[in-house]
């Protein structure tokens, strides 16, 4: 097992501003103002880590192609997170936990482990980590990724109220459309300069 400290960073940078502000994030702050944030925090962690697996498994099928193909599959994805992040629709109505409290470890945990798990499917994020996983090597990706989720996840719970008041989202939104918009013409570059 190799591990890259360059991938690292750069998974745990994309995804980390990819999943600023999507809609698990506003859904990890919704339950905790509801639930015990710890709580909250393992189940959405390890439905993450889950999401992880499933992208760098598909990533390392990716890998398997000839170099070009992977390239050009890798500025598509880019290009389409970029597209997606930088088209302006927000996903700040979502409120997985719904409108009761819940209580108990095992309540809190499943609930929110199930709102996160549900929502991520080809979420972008998860789209990013298998893109990255195809490129970057596989468990460097997943170590960034993992990281990166579950450290916004981590900031909505503790700071989210914060951030939302300070930092507008779309700013963060556009950092991130534009990061991968780079990374797109980038990936495409290398096909044809090598």
């Amino acid at each position: 097992m190799h591990l890259d400290p360059l991938a690292i960073l750069t998974a745990f940078g994309l995804i980390f501003l990819a999943e600023l502000p999507d809609k698990t994030m506003f859904a990890s702050l919704a339950m905790g103002t509801r639930m015990r944030p710890l709580y909250v925090w393992f189940g959405t962690s390890t439905a993450f880590l889950v999401h992880v697996a499933i992208a760098v498994g598909a990533g390392s099928l990716i890998g398997l192609l000839p170099d070009w193909i992977v390239k050009l599959v890798s500025a598509l994805l880019f290009g389409f997170g970029a597209f997606m992040l930088l088209r302006g629709g927000d996903d700040e109505d979502a409120d997985e936990a719904g409108g009761k409290t819940v209580t108990g470890f095992w309540p809190v945990y499943s609930t929110a482990f199930m709102a996160v798990f549900i929502s991520e499917w080809g979420d972008l994020t998860q789209i990013t980590t298998a893109n990255l996983a195809a490129t970057n090597g596989t468990w460097s990706t997943a170590i960034g990724a993992a990281a990166a989720l579950m450290s916004v996840s981590a900031l909505a719970l503790i700071a989210g109220r914060f951030i939302a008041k300070r930092v507008p989202l779309k700013t963060v939104q556009r950092i991130g459309g534009l990061c991968m918009a780079a990374l797109a013409i980038w990936s495409l570059s290398e096909i044809f300069i090598g």
